[in-house]
């Protein structure tokens, strides 16, 4: 390192990051060797080390792709990390969210997460927020961060993050991940393009299966994680070419990068220079997840302690299961009938419209869909509350759990 560099550790630097005037922190002697690889290149150097170190990042998210997320912008000496999470750490989690180990458990994610995260690096400050990002409180939560890294798995909060960042003048740096494909870009409305640019309307409830419903490769996130980290530092640091305007597509199964070109949607609801949505919406509503039947009583639901009675009484009761075959592999209800929710419209004639179904999947929102169109053609059919998670935890513990 020259004098230069030495002294500009030293002095007072005013900056603009991102939209904010900062005065630069100094590196301490510890961070000089802690971030020597950084420093030694001129691309980062002490003055992006030292905008890394005024850097507040909000990540909403802390499970497949916030691990590696949090992980790298830990490392890599972020002033300020807040997580966004209000689930538990689950077993089926540790296949791919490598922030977490089995002894986590049980355990809140955002506190097992912070845990973690301070033992990589504890000069930084990491601030968590077990809550659920609403309408509510996502301008509030946007307003003290310098940039928003989405790491969520479903379209209602994917718009939420979109729009309020969009409204709050925030680069939001997003990535998605379905079995073995992965999606990473930087939407900014001041810059490019937003999410809205890109998909104008959500898809159809239940035409796009969740990661619970068909998979993901465990080191899927870790990989496109690392790409939404790289993107995030390049923004704070003010070098290199962020994917503003690009969507880069990943395949694992073949190893291949594809880039395509992405426009400003001049009509855009929410970016465009005339913008008709000026505030956040009901985005359950918008995705069309709040139009969905009422499910709460004897009609529409059956608990899994009533099958089990049906059952044991003799009772004359089809248990139709619309997982996917390999789930069937898995676990199964003894003599239940296998017949996958995609092929369920053509195979509505193998199922008896005088007998009453009981459908059931692995937690319950794809038998809820199953249940909608099985009664909308007339058969007698129940939606099985809680799915085979449910009647492993209370009815049969030898059923096994995934």
């Amino acid at each position: 390192m020259t004098v230069a560099d030495r002294s500009a550790t030293a002095q007072a630097v005013n900056e603009d990051l991102l939209g904010r005037e900062v005065e630069l922190p100094e590196l301490s002697a510890g961070e000089l060797r802690r971030y020597s690889r950084h420093l030694i290149m001129p691309e980062v150097g002490t003055r992006g080390q030292r905008r890394l170190k005024a850097s507040r990042v909000l990540m909403i998210g802390s499970g497949g792709l916030g691990s590696p997320l949090g992980l790298y912008l830990a490392a890599a000496g972020v002033g300020k990390l807040g997580l966004v999470d209000f689930d538990v750490v689950d077993e089926s989690n540790l296949q791919r969210q490598v922030l977490f180990g089995q002894d986590d458990v049980g355990r809140p994610k955002i506190e097992a997460a912070a845990e973690r995260l301070r033992g990589v690096n504890r000069e930084i400050e990491i601030v968590g927020y077990e809550t659920r990002l609403d309408s509510s409180n996502a301008l509030d939560l946007f307003e003290g961060y310098d940039l928003v890294v989405d790491g969520t798995d479903n379209f209602p909060t994917r718009y939420l993050v979109n729009d309020a960042c969009v409204l709050s003048g925030k680069p939001n740096v997003y990535g998605s991940i379905f079995r073995f494909e992965g999606q990473v870009s930087v939407f900014w409305g001041a810059e490019g393009p937003c999410y809205r640019c890109l998909f104008p309307e959500p898809p159809p409830p239940g035409l796009v299966p969740s990661c619970a419903e068909g998979g993901v490769l465990g080191v899927l996130p870790g990989i496109i994680g690392a790409l939404q980290a790289n993107e995030a530092i390049k923004l704070l640091i003010g070098e290199g070419e962020p994917l503003i305007g690009r969507l880069v597509l990943f395949d694992a199964l073949r190893l291949r990068f594809r880039e395509l070109k992405l426009q400003k949607d001049p009509n855009c609801p929410v970016c465009s220079e005339s913008p008709t949505q000026t505030e956040l919406i009901d985005y359950q509503q918008f995705c069309g997840l709040g139009d969905e039947p009422e499910v709460g009583g004897d009609d529409w639901e059956v608990e899994v302690e009533e099958l089990a009675r049906l059952r044991e009484a003799g009772e004359p009761v089809t248990v139709l299961d619309v997982r996917s075959p390999e789930e069937y592999a898995i676990a199964r209800i003894e003599g239940s009938k296998l017949i996958p929710l995609h092929e369920l419209p053509d195979r509505l004639g193998e199922l008896d419209t005088a007998e009453r179904i009981v459908v059931h999947c692995h937690h319950g929102p794809r038998s809820q869909r199953a249940t909608q169109l099985l009664r909308e053609m007339g058969y007698q059919a129940a939606n099985l509350t809680g799915g085979i998670e449910a009647w492993s935890l209370r009815v049969d513990e030898e059923v096994p759990r995934y």
